[in-house]
């Protein structure tokens, strides 16, 4: 607790102070030496103060070196992801290429199984009109020219006329019986729209590589006659049409 001086041992020390010279620098000494003490009281605090917050830096430091880390990390991955998704990318790119030509290779076999189809339609055509008009000529003594027509843009295969008899049909590889529906329906357009084609007579004729079963004995029922170049499937059918 500090003491208090009374005004006697004030002025004592006062005087003291201006006679005693080596006690003015005593005393000068000894309140230097208690500012420097405070000055370094104050220093130390500052010193604890400044190696806190040092240390603080040095963790914020820590914090942000393992946070860069896992940033790299992450860099990283997202680097390998982009190599890996450019490597899918490249592999979509040549299965797509080599989609490309497969459909490129599996139009052109199209494209030439139609000319092939095209061709064996239109042989098979030619052939059951020559077959169909000989078969006329030696059997029933008539020769029927025979050629295609179209009737509200249908086209029938075969079709001839000549006096009371008119021939109307059609050529396939294979014969089912959709196609005897077809022949009907063009039969039928032609009495509604071309009736100047038909003749008092008429012969429905399907020329025909092979026939099914089914089909055969639907055309006996309708009677059309079905052949092909080594003889008849189904007989022969003269018609009496109305016209």
């Amino acid at each position: 607790m500090p003491t208090t001086l009374s005004a006697e041992e004030k002025k004592r020390i006062l005087k003291a102070l201006e006679e005693d010279e080596e006690f003015r620098y005593a005393v000068a000494g000894l309140i230097g030496l208690s500012e420097i003490l405070k000055r370094l009281d104050r220093l130390e605090a500052n010193q604890e103060k400044l190696w806190l917050e040092v240390k603080a830096l040095r963790e914020n430091q820590e914090k942000l070196w393992e946070g860069q880390e896992k940033l790299w990390l992450e860099v990283k991955s997202l680097r390998e992801g982009q190599e890996k998704l450019w490597f899918e990318v490249k592999n979509l790119r040549e299965n797509q290429e080599k989609l490309w030509e497969g459909q490129e290779r599996i139009w052109f076999e199209l494209r030439n199984l139609r000319v092939n189809v095209e061709r064996l339609t239109l042989a098979v055509e030619e052939e059951g009109r020559d077959v169909i008009r000989h078969r006329l000529r030696s059997e029933l003594n008539v020769d029927v020219p025979l050629d295609r027509v179209w009737v509200d843009g249908k086209e029938v295969n075969i079709y001839g006329a000549v006096g009371e008899l008119c021939v109307v049909g059609e050529a396939t590889v294979r014969l089912g019986v959709k196609l005897l529906d077809e022949l009907e329906e063009k039969i039928a357009s032609i009495k509604e729209r071309r009736p100047d084609l038909l003749r008092p007579k008429l012969i429905k004729v399907v020329y025909a590589d092979y026939a099914i079963p089914l089909a055969l004995d639907e055309a006996r029922a309708r009677g059309v006659w079905v052949l092909k170049w080594s003889g008849d499937l189904t007989p022969r059918v003269i018609h009496t049409v109305l016209v």
